[in-house]
Formats: C-alpha cells, sequence, structure tokens
C-alpha cells in the first residue's frame, strides 16, 4: 500500500464511518494496539513538540475503543454510525488533553471523554422534547436505563430505592420512566406505510380543502376576477385586445414578429401596443 492510499485510508478512519458500516468497524480493527512504551512515546511529542502525526497515531490506535463503547448505546434508537462519529469526537478531545506525565494509560482517561459526547448527542436526538435538562435528570436518564431490569414499571419500592440510589426525589424518577416509555411517532412516515398512516400525527391535520366557507370564497373570487378581466379586455380597442389573446390568452401562441406581418407594423411597434394593453388591464383589475 503506498504512502497515499495510506494516508486517505487513516482520513476515512478519522472521519468516522461515512460509508460502510461494518468495513469501519472491520478496518478500525485492524489499527495495532500500541505498547504503554509507544503511547508515552508519542503522547510527549505531540505534547512538548506539537507533533499533529503523533496525535493521529494516538487517535487511529483508539478508534476500536470508541466502537466498543458505542454499541453500549445503541438502545436508544439512534444510528451506531452517528455515536461513533461523536465519540471520535470526544477521543480527539482526551487525546488533545491527554498528560503522560501521569502513569496511566490512555484509554482510562479517554472513556470520560468518549462518553461524555455521547451522552450529548443521545440527549440532543433521543426525543423531540428534551427529556433532561440539569445535571441530576442527565444521571438519572442513563442510570434509570440500566436500572430497570425488565419493561415492566417500577414498584413503589424499587421507585423508592431509585431514587435513593441516584440521590433524586421519587416523583423524578417515576417522570423520567414516564418519558423513558414514550414512543416517539413518525409525523410523515414513508409511502409504503400506508398501514400506519392512521396513526401518525399528520393525519390528525386538517386538509388545506377541508374547509366548505374556503372553498366557496376561492370560487368566488376566482370568478369575479375572470369576469373582470374579461371585461376589461372588451374596453381595449381591436388591435390591442387582438394582440393579447393571440400573445397570451390562445392555445397557439403567436410571436411579435407573426403579429408584426399580420400588421404590416415591426415587431417593437408589437411590443409597445402589448405593453400599453397590459397597461391599461393592471389599472382595470385595480379597481
Amino acid at each position: 500500500m503506498t504512502t497515499a492510499v495510506a494516508l486517505r485510508n487513516q482520513e476515512l478512519m478519522l472521519a468516522g464511518p461515512v460509508g460502510s458500516l461494518d468495513a469501519y468497524i472491520q478496518a478500525v480493527g485492524s489499527v495495532p494496539v500500541l505498547s504503554k512504551e509507544d503511547e508515552q512515546a508519542l503522547a510527549h511529542r505531540f505534547r512538548e513538540e506539537d507533533d499533529l502525526d503523533a496525535a493521529r497515531e494516538l487517535v487511529l490506535a483508539h478508534l476500536r475503543f470508541v466502537v466498543h463503547i458505542a454499541k453500549g448505546y445503541t438502545g436508544y434508537g439512534l444510528p451506531l454510525s452517528d455515536l461513533i462519529q461523536e465519540g471520535n469526537v470526544g477521543l480527539m478531545k482526551a487525546v488533545k488533553r491527554f498528560d503522560p506525565g501521569y502513569d496511566v494509560r490512555l484509554v482510562s482517561f479517554a472513556v470520560h471523554w468518549i462518553r461524555a459526547e455521547i451522552h450529548e448527542f443521545v440527549l440532543r436526538n433521543w426525543r423531540i422534547v428534551k427529556v433532561a435538562t440539569t445535571k441530576a435528570q442527565r444521571k438519572l436518564f442513563f442510570n434509570l436505563r440500566k436500572a430497570k431490569k425488565n419493561l415492566a414499571w417500577l414498584t413503589f419500592d424499587e421507585t423508592q430505592a431509585v431514587a435513593a440510589d441516584l440521590g433524586v426525589s421519587p416523583a423524578e424518577v417515576t417522570e423520567m420512566e414516564k418519558r423513558l416509555h414514550a414512543r416517539d411517532a413518525i409525523f410523515d412516515p414513508a409511502p409504503d406505510a400506508d398501514d400506519e398512516r392512521a396513526f401518525t400525527p399528520a393525519a390528525y391535520l386538517p386538509s388545506p380543502d377541508a374547509d366548505p366557507a374556503k372553498l366557496v370564497e376561492t370560487a368566488d373570487f376566482n370568478d369575479d376576477a375572470s369576469e373582470r378581466m374579461a371585461a376589461a379586455i372588451r374596453t381595449l380597442d381591436d388591435r390591442s385586445r387582438h394582440i393579447i389573446e393571440s400573445r397570451w390568452l390562445s392555445e397557439t401562441k403567436l410571436t411579435l414578429h407573426e403579429l408584426a406581418d399580420e400588421y404590416g407594423i415591426s415587431a417593437e411597434r408589437v411590443r409597445q401596443v402589448e405593453a400599453n394593453a397590459i397597461k391599461k388591464l393592471r389599472s382595470a383589475m385595480a379597481l
């Protein structure tokens, strides 16, 4: 593999799973895991010499861990590819802040940043209405799903235990549980989902042509406009009326040159007659 191709593959991995997710996971899994010594050397190069190639190697070697962490959040109904991309952002932030002076592996340090980015993404996108706004609610949101062992609602004692364990009130636990059980409805389903269309919000919106009063009003307006236009056209002289009808109202519209030949005048004169006639019609319609 040439250097250019290798760099291109690295750039694609850093960008996230923009194509085949399986191919991406296989690609990041093929990157060797760094030894502690190599990791320390690369971290020192990046921190002390601002070596971006060293930072790139650190990120590439840990993309597999992002995939592993992101898979733990697939239960929220969000695409795994999006979760991985957000986790990659957290990994890059971790590499930027990693201090090799502490005797700790980068992956241990990066877990916090990876999870933080994924948490923010889940909270922004899991529901149209925000489910958690405070730090305590966010903690409750993620931990309540882990605390629930089945799909049944929590009993009174279980609610009290979860509230005590997470440091929130029982009312907050109950409210969050309601939000977790809420079901998002597709506003406008795909054309092949006709059997579910009756249960979507779009089905309950009034049709634009459902109001008889508006239908009558529109019909009256159109009839009135047509009558006024016909009356305005009758006020024109024969030549102007013929030019307007030939240019705008006839199915086979004539050109300026064809009308010029018919009347034995220039095409520019036909255009002027047409413009004056249109001006008169606008004035008549504005009355």
